[in-house]
């Protein structure tokens, strides 16, 4: 069942198309990354499925509703992290999670503020300021508060950009667990491409603003005739990366 369809979507910054056409379903509990070089349209595509910014052509369906239409409606069941966006430094984390927990009416806040702080291996740093975290710890905060409204869909922006190798492996390893155990969807940008072979059901491939490929990994690389994402990634782009 398809909890995500994106039809022919074009998004335009002045002269410039950053996405063109765009089309493609995300099925319930399926993990799905999306892949490219800078400038693909990864970020913007997020934005668009967020509401945070306007179409100018397509249409996007959430939970078989329109975005346009239900925006409200529909990401009371959503929820979003990126790596480049960071929580009020001079809260703690507790109450970095408190003010969301609140403004998603979620029940019991206390006991889900706690719930995930465990979650994430976060309740030891509870009451430290926001702004002495590590950048893993940030983001594992910035994860935390994408779960605290038990979401049926998470939009994740370049979760591991950054991280040390052990903090990176065990948010994937978070993430496999949650959209395994709680059936959660998942979209997720990443130029991790080992990350993207080992976490992604699927992978949609972006490339100056188009879908050039979708499929699972491995069904990618035997099309292309190649050993790993990272072959068919410069196959596919050749040398403009």
């Amino acid at each position: 069942m398809s909890v995500i369809k994106v039809s022919q979507l074009r998004k335009f910054f002045g002269d410039t198309e950053a996405l063109k056409d765009v089309s493609f379903e995300l099925l319930k509990g399926e993990i799905l990354g999306v892949l490219g070089p800078n400038g693909a349209g990864k970020t913007t595509l997020i934005h668009c499925l967020l509401g945070l910014i306007h179409t100018s052509a397509g249409s996007i369906e959430i939970f078989g509703l329109s975005l346009e239409k239900e925006r409200t409606e529909i990401l009371k069941r959503m929820n979003f992290a990126s790596n480049y966006v960071s929580l009020p430094y001079s809260l703690t984390p507790f109450e970095n999670l408190m003010v969301y927990a609140l403004m998603y009416e979620v029940p019991e806040p206390r006991k889900r503020c706690l719930e995930v702080l465990e979650l994430f291996e976060l309740s030891h740093l509870r009451n430290k300021p926001t702004r002495r975290l590590s950048s893993g710890q940030m983001m594992r905060l910035c994860l935390a508060k994408a779960m605290i409204n038990n979401p049926e869909i998470l939009l994740l922006d370049e979760p591991t950009a950054g991280l040390d190798p052990e903090i990176a492996k065990k948010t994937r390893d978070i993430l496999r667990s949650l959209s395994r155990e709680r059936d959660i969807s998942v979209v997720y940008t990443s130029h991790n491409l080992k990350e993207m072979e080992e976490l992604s059901d699927r992978v949609l491939f972006l490339h100056k603003g188009e879908v050039v490929a979708v499929g699972d990994a491995r069904g990618l690389m035997k099309k292309y005739n190649v050993e790993s994402l990272e072959d068919f990634f410069f196959k596919v782009i050749g040398n403009e990366a």
